[in-house]
């Protein structure tokens, strides 16, 4: 619960047992667990209708106990108010806390103020009386400063200091810029954390320097502060770009319009010291469409965010909301699995909250997005479209929460540090095969099957060493492989079959055509970049031809642990898992495993693990980019 800072001037209501609150134009979630000091995890509890996302105006929620609640500002007259003051924003503060502050409504604070921008630092128009009688009241307080500026023949109070200064009460950056000849740039980089906390009574802050070394924000030694008893310059050198190179091990960010520099240290969690020394050109000011290096990826390990469990959200795509029926039943039978994983490690002694979100289609999924809290969250499993998990990357940059891809793979996802790609790249596949042939190689004409779609063909075709000489042959179908003889010797050609498809039906074929063709020349040697059922059921036969294929996502029925959880799953769906199933159980039981006490996951992305039907074995293919499985299972079957 938030510290609320309470002044015996306003008048507030107590509610001592669960209340209530009716959802009005315009609020989300977020915005009642802020105003009701809550977290949105505890607003999910209070509110298990809530799983779903949605809100409709005129919905009653239940919310927190002892929560304070504080009446709304009445209206000013700002025609008639006489004087006028200002007062200058810090750190934290909102328009809504203003107009309640001072008691007057949001309207009349936008019309004494067309262009606020609700920026640190700017200054807010108000009565003279309102601040007067409320200026006292703010934790952090607001101060007043006159409307009308000192003309140049005033005396302006300037004070030549030591290197610190004790806040008094009424300071202010205005005052304090004034008052010691600083720019507020130049007090924001002697104090790093001030931007963020602002001004405090009785905090000790650093004013001037005892000598040019006194900042020390790795700005280049050309850029120097030249100071004399009027003023305080900053002399910029003409090039002052960053040195650095390449932003490939930095996360970076793009400035949008609007940003501010407080804004951006406090959503990546960094000090304006960090900012400046990644980005000296911020010297010469922020600006829109500026790429910022933020911090070296994967600088420290991710640390589970609280004490009450692991907090697990599960993307989806249901498309529920949308009507969408495209890959329900896929996005059914994953959740099967990934719960029944869910529970067997909550069993095991693993607190995890789990949170199911209906990641719709790619059309709408923004609005699925923001259901997740980034602050509260230690683990994110899905979406499944390559697309949506990059727009997840970015919404959790400055969190570092990992993102599990159960799908999606592709290398312009590499760059991630805090990404975790599940799918091997069937290029790993087409490799592995291509090394099988060529060891067993022996001037066979070679014929690769490949379906519909040739790149796995094509692939397998690539990665055979030229010096071997091979003959290959690309073909669609297993009935396009034909047998042919020699005109010399009257023998027939020896042939390598290779199956480069994962369609079950072109499978089926492949294996029935070797077959077939292994009864003529028993030299036949055939291998495959999938599994597919008809080499169970066609076993025997296959071993004739010494069959050598890639077993991905196919259950070891005869294992003791993977007999529980067939067990289980049957025990508790009354039926066995379907392939997505499979996959959905694998994946978060594999990605539970990895966690310990500190949610410290990326510590344990070495370990190579065998789940029910998936072998899990991460590298790092970019430096301190992201864990792509390369792990999968070789069979070869014997005669």
């Amino acid at each position: 619960m938030k510290k609320l800072f309470i002044a015996p001037i306003f008048l507030f209501s107590f509610l001592l047992s669960a209340q209530t609150h009716k959802v009005s134009a315009k609020e989300t979630l977020y915005s009642i667990s802020k105003k009701y000091g809550m977290s949105l995890q505890e607003l999910y509890r209070l509110n298990p209708n809530l799983k779903d996302g949605k809100l409709q105006i005129g919905d009653v929620l239940k919310v927190s106990k002892n929560v304070v609640v504080q009446k709304q500002p009445q209206s000013y007259d700002t025609k008639t108010s006489g004087k006028y003051g200002k007062i200058v924003l810090e750190p934290k503060q909102t328009l809504y806390g203003i107009s309640r502050q001072y008691h007057i409504s949001i309207d009349d604070l936008k019309k004494l103020n067309p262009n606020l921008e609700m920026k640190i630092g700017e200054e807010v128009v108000l009565p003279e009386a309102l601040i007067r009688k409320y200026g006292n009241m703010q934790p952090a307080e607001n101060h007043i400063t006159a409307a009308k500026e000192e003309s140049p023949t005033q005396k302006t109070d300037t004070q030549k200091a030591g290197d610190t200064y004790t806040v008094q009460p009424h300071d202010n950056y205005y005052r304090l810029t004034k008052r010691f000849n600083i720019s507020k740039k130049e007090l924001f980089l002697l104090n790093p954390s001030l931007e963020e906390r602002g001004l405090r009574q009785g905090d000790v802050i650093r004013i001037l320097r005892s000598d040019d070394n006194a900042i020390d924000t790795n700005i280049p030694k050309s850029e120097s502060l030249k100071r004399n008893s009027d003023n305080v310059e900053m002399t910029k050198p003409e090039a002052s770009d960053n040195t650095h190179g390449d932003n490939d091990n930095y996360l970076t960010y793009t400035v949008q319009q609007g940003d501010t520099i407080f804004g951006i240290i406090n959503r990546f969690g960094i000090t304006l010291d960090q900012l400046v020394a990644l980005n000296s050109k911020l010297e010469s000011g922020l600006k829109s469409g500026m790429i910022l290096r933020i911090r070296k990826l994967d600088s420290s390990p991710y640390l589970k965010k609280g004490d009450n469990g692991l907090n697990v959200v599960l993307m989806l795509p249901f498309g529920f909301d949308e009507g969408e029926f495209k890959y329900r039943n896929l996005a059914l039978d994953f959740l099967l699995g990934a719960k029944l994983a869910v529970e067997m490690n909550v069993k095991k002694g693993l607190p995890i909250n789990l949170n199911v979100i209906d990641a719709g289609d790619e059309r709408t999924f923004k609005k699925s997005l923001r259901q997740i809290n980034p602050a509260d969250t230690d683990l994110i499993v899905g979406p499944l479209f390559k697309s949506n998990v990059i727009e997840v990357l970015d919404y959790v940059k400055g969190s570092n929460t990992p993102v599990v891809a159960p799908f999606a793979n592709s290398e312009d996802m590499y760059g991630y540090g805090n990404l975790i790609i599940v799918e091997t790249d069937k290029k790993i596949y087409a490799q592995r095969i291509a090394k099988e042939i060529k060891d067993i190689y022996s001037n066979q004409k070679i014929y690769i099957v490949s379906g519909s779609d040739k790149d796995n063909a094509q692939s397998i075709k690539q990665n055979l060493p030229d010096a071997i000489g091979a003959q290959v042959k690309i073909v669609a179908s297993a009935d396009e492989i034909k047998s042919e003889k020699n005109m010399m010797t009257g023998q027939n050609i020896p042939i390598i079959a290779v199956l480069a498809s994962d369609d079950d039906s072109v499978g089926e074929s492949f294996s029935s055509k070797v077959i077939e063709l292994s009864k003529e020349d028993e030299s036949l040697r055939t291998f495959s970049m999938f599994y597919t059922p008809a080499f169970d059921t066609h076993s025997g036969e296959l071993g004739k031809v010494h069959l050598v294929y890639i077993m991905d996502r196919k259950i070891n029925s005869g294992g003791d642990f993977e007999k529980e959880v067939l067990a289980a799953y049957k025990s508790k769906y009354c039926k066995s898992p379907s392939k997505y199933a499979v996959v959905g159980f694998d994946v978060m039981n594999d990605m539970l495993a990895r966690e310990d006490k500190k949610g410290q996951i990326f510590k344990h992305m070495n370990k190579s693990q065998t789940e029910l039907a998936t072998k899990f074995e991460f590298e790092r293919i970019k430096a301190d980019g992201a864990y792509v499985n390369t792990g999968y299972r070789v069979v070869r079957l014997l005669p």
